[in-house]
């Protein structure tokens, strides 16, 4: 009989799921501490974890896991090399939270380019009188880049030209021929492309470095706003912040950072043309019971021998 250790805390909807199959057992962990489920894993045939790290130790010291199951759609806790090395699939869950980022996106953009932080600030703390600097921008017409133009980005796409926004995209892994929809312009060139933006949403993959330093910062329009829902890392943070402070970066929406938590004494905090939020962008109720329910059922799809192989990261095994 199977047993799936739970590791992390996620909606009911899972739990009940797992709980129809008289056929496993399950040990449910809703902590979010690594040393929570660590001194389970030897037990389980079948892991689903949230944001906690799964490395090479506890990878090759556990000898009955068959399966990991992301609670989520990034890996970047999880030592995927040393799951394949074991032939162990690492599965993550299918489109159940494109729509809510792709709405954070349009919330943050929409935010920034309002200037609500420094509204709310006026009301409570003064002066009123701001409301005559005349901050705040209208997002209509505005140009908006989105890197990265996947699920998230092309939902956001249409958000973002209803409210008469013009859309461009920047994505190097989709060729001209596949590119989706031909009312959003597919840009090549992202030093080329930046030069003409308004805004600019970040809503792709984690890379190895930053795309986005302080000689991109250089070439964008002045009073830029820019967007990340997608993960620390893409943009530099140091370069963000000083672009904040001399005026280049007008204002910014920022649900993702370097570190996470961000450190007591971020710099961010004390700018009151940032928006921030604490990497919440696809954690709404509806995406959350989708995410429970999509991951249990990828651990139990396992053993049934009928997984989706798509939502396998590691296809080679």
């Amino acid at each position: 009989m199977p047993h799936l250790l739970i590791a992390g805390a996620i909606h009911e909807s899972g739990i009940e799921l797992i709980k129809t199959r008289k056929d496993f057992t399950y040990t449910y962990l809703p902590g979010n501490s690594d040393f929570s489920y660590k001194k389970h894993i030897k037990d389980a045939d079948a892991l689903v974890i949230r944001t906690q790290t799964l490395g090479r130790e506890d990878i090759f010291s556990s000898e009955k896991l068959k399966m990991v199951s992301r609670h989520g759609v990034g890996y970047d806790a999880v030592d995927v090399a040393a799951l394949t090395e074991k032939n162990i699939p690492l599965t993550i869950v299918g489109d159940v939270n494109s729509q809510s980022v792709a709405e954070q996106s349009m919330t943050l953009l929409l935010a920034a380019f309002k200037r609500v932080i420094k509204n709310d600030r006026a009301v409570r703390v003064g002066p009123w009188d701001y409301r005559n600097l005349l901050e705040p921008e209208e997002v209509n017409g505005k140009n908006l880049l989105i890197l990265g133009y996947g699920r998230i980005g092309r939902r956001l796409a249409k958000m973002a030209t209803a409210f008469g926004m013009h859309v461009f995209a920047y994505d190097p892994f989709i060729d001209s021929k596949q590119w989706p929809d031909g009312s959003v312009e597919k840009v090549d060139d992202l030093n080329m492309a930046i030069t003409t933006a308004d805004c600019i949403s970040v809503n792709m993959p984690r890379v190895e470095k930053p795309i986005i330093g302080k000689k991109e910062f250089d070439r964008m329009k002045t009073g830029v706003v820019i967007v990340n829902t997608a993960r620390g890392g893409i943009i530099k943070e140091e370069d963000l912040i000083n672009a904040l402070k001399n005026g280049k970066v007008g204002a910014a929406g920022l649900d993702v950072f370097e570190d996470e938590p961000p450190l007591e004494k971020n710099p961010f905090y004390l700018l009151q043309q940032v928006i921030l939020s604490p990497h919440v962008a696809g954690l709404s109720k509806e995406s959350a019971a989708a995410m429970a329910v999509s991951s249990v059922k990828n651990a139990i799809d396992f053993f049934d021998g009928n997984l989706d192989m798509s939502l396998v990261v590691n296809k080679k095994i």
